[in-house]
């Protein structure tokens, strides 16, 4: 394990969220050491970093489900499961005698501090977005000069994939200037769409749709992942009372028009 940076001896300490300040993180650190020990659980003793990476897939998305469902205590539940994986992963690399937690939280203790010279140091940013396109632009001053996509996950979601990319790109320079820039650009690339609907053209165009859609969520502060699953949510909802209004006064949903459908799905909107 690496002996701490010097820059982390000049950070003052903050509050912490209660008089146990992390002591109950150093016992599940010590539980999986057991558990991974001689005399421990069959099960966690043969587990590989590549057998658990479903299981980190499965959790991140329980988390995700519970911070849509706005459950607070489900989410504190699938946040331990998450963190059981970050302490499952670290203890498996100390056995192997690479790294341990420690080394983990030291890394990431470090670029957080680097990463905000807004809090650290004596850099003024505006407001949250500038945030973003600062850490973007230290990001690439520590690892130098790399292609956009760069060591972006191939299997991220292609909306929260177009966000990093263009706020990578923002990072470094490039980005609209203003939400009514980024609008304008939108409402060119619909007006594209409209004049290339045919097969050939209608894949690249409605692409180029939703990627300027992503960068005017940016602008506006909206996450565009979480965007688009609301209101998938939302649709689904409606369309379940569309469904049971049609069947409680009989309606067969071919024999309406599409004027009807629309009145009726309206209605079960409101």
């Amino acid at each position: 394990m690496t002996e701490p940076d010097d820059l982390l001896s000049h950070v003052p300490e903050g509050p912490v969220p209660s008089s146990q300040a992390g002591e109950r993180l150093l016992d599940l650190v010590r539980v999986m050491a057991r558990l991974r020990g001689p005399g421990g659980c069959p099960w966690d003793r043969e587990q590989t970093h590549a057998s658990l990476a479903r299981h980190l897939l499965e959790e991140t998305h329980e988390v995700l489900d519970a911070i849509e469902a706005d459950d607070g205590e489900r989410l504190r539940e699938e946040l331990g499961d998450v963190l059981l994986q970050v302490v499952f992963h670290s203890q498996m690399a100390a056995d192997e005698a690479a790294w341990d937690v420690d080394d983990v939280a030291q890394g990431i203790v470090e670029k957080l501090i680097r990463r905000h010279p807004h809090v650290f140091g004596e850099v003024e940013v505006a407001g949250a977005d500038e945030v973003l396109i600062n850490w973007e632009r230290i990001k690439a001053e520590e690892k130098g000069e790399k292609p956009l996509e760069d060591d972006i996950p191939a299997t991220l979601p292609a909306l929260a994939r177009a966000s990093k990319v263009q706020r990578r790109a923002a990072g470094w320079g490039f980005e609209w200037r203003s939400s009514a820039s980024a609008l304008e650009a939108l409402k060119e690339e619909v007006g594209e769409l409209e004049s290339h609907t045919d097969a050939e053209n209608a894949e690249q165009e409605i692409g180029d749709v939703l990627f300027a859609t992503v960068a005017v969520a940016r602008k506006l502060g909206v996450d565009p992942e979480s965007a688009l699953r609301r209101t998938i949510g939302g649709f689904a909802e409606r369309y379940d009372r569309f469904r049971a209004t049609m069947e409680a006064r009989g309606v067969v949903l071919d024999e309406l028009s599409e004027d009807e459908v629309r009145a009726l799905f309206r209605e079960a909107r409101a």
